[in-house]
């Protein structure tokens, strides 16, 4: 007689935001998409997903920007169960809970985040057994960031973004995000910055050669120095209260300024962690961002934390 296997009751996924070191924008496609090149980056700020069997599919969320998550099928992490179910005939459903720290709409991937923690979640609950590129292929028709939460660490992304190939990055990185309480549309942004270059001859993406060989060999003087991100100046336009901003943290010690992704997140990169609290009491006292966080690089995607 073969002895049941004990089926889990309770998953619990912690997945890391991303910063984009660089983000280079195609011209625009004719399905509406760009083609990108870009280098993520994990740090470690977290959300934790966790997933119970449940007679249907649920989302309920807590923790920064609670207010302004779906919570219906229209959540990413929703569309990750129900795909995974599809696509592997699973009859079970589950109950979603995300405890967010990532924020959102902040161009930090909380979203996508989300979503790849519920891939490794219910993959687990459910007991597939699945690989991580069967994993990835599955991420990928979410979204074009949730391949990169699944592997953490650096990572160049091309095609939209979901084509994801390791980076090799030594030392550990510093950085200051100060967090806007107002968030940026990732379409509109785009949008934004398609009418900004409207009559240009934009170049196909490439990745820098500079950035790369920074991050080999662990300089952070160099990461910063190559750092770049073609929406940056697309949110800019939507916002400008973030240049001010950026203005100050350089001229109060920050190697680099950037937007993270399709923003409002300004992402500072310092020296090292004791350069990062000095800047961060500087912003504060000026009140130009909502709240402030510190982060350290991370090489972990998204990882199991609990199996009950």
């Amino acid at each position: 007689m073969t002895a049941e296997i004990a089926r889990a009751t309770r998953v619990v996924v912690r997945v890391p935001a991303k910063v984009n070191l660089e983000l280079r924008v195609g011209p625009l496609r004719d399905d509406g998409f760009h083609d990108l090149a870009t280098t993520f980056h994990a740090v470690d700020i977290f959300d934790e997903v966790t997933v119970t069997p449940d007679a249907e599919f649920s989302v309920s969320v807590t923790g920064v920007g609670e207010d302004k998550v779906p919570t219906d099928e229209t959540n990413l992490a929703y569309r990750a169960a129900a795909l995974l179910a599809e696509r592997f005939d699973v009859e079970e459903r589950c109950a979603i809970s995300i405890v967010k720290a990532i924020p959102v709409a902040g161009g930090m991937a909380g979203g996508s985040a989300d979503a790849a923690a519920t891939l490794v979640a219910c993959d687990t609950l459910w007991g597939l057994g699945l690989r991580r590129h069967e994993l990835e292929e599955i991420a990928a028709e979410l979204g074009s960031d949730v391949p990169f939460a699944l592997t953490g660490g650096t990572a160049l992304g091309t095609g939209r973004g979901e084509q994801i190939v390791p980076v090799l990055a030594t030392g550990t990185f510093e950085w200051l995000f100060a967090l806007t309480h107002e968030g940026l549309s990732t379409p509109s942004v785009y949008a934004e910055c398609d009418r900004l270059r409207e009559g240009e001859d934009v170049p196909e993406p490439q990745p820098s050669d500079g950035l790369l060989a920074s991050l080999r060999s662990g300089d952070v003087h160099g990461v910063a120095l190559a750092m770049h991100n073609d929406l940056e100046s697309a949110a800019l336009s939507l916002m400008p209260s973030l240049r001010p901003l950026m203005e100050m943290g350089l001229e109060m010690g920050a190697l680099c300024a950037l937007v993270s992704g399709s923003g409002p997140t300004v992402a500072f990169l310092l020296k090292d962690r004791q350069d990062a609290v000095a800047l961060r009491r500087v912003l504060e006292a000026g009140g130009l961002a909502d709240d402030f966080v510190h982060a350290s690089s991370t090489p972990h995607g998204a990882q199991v934390l609990v199996v009950d």
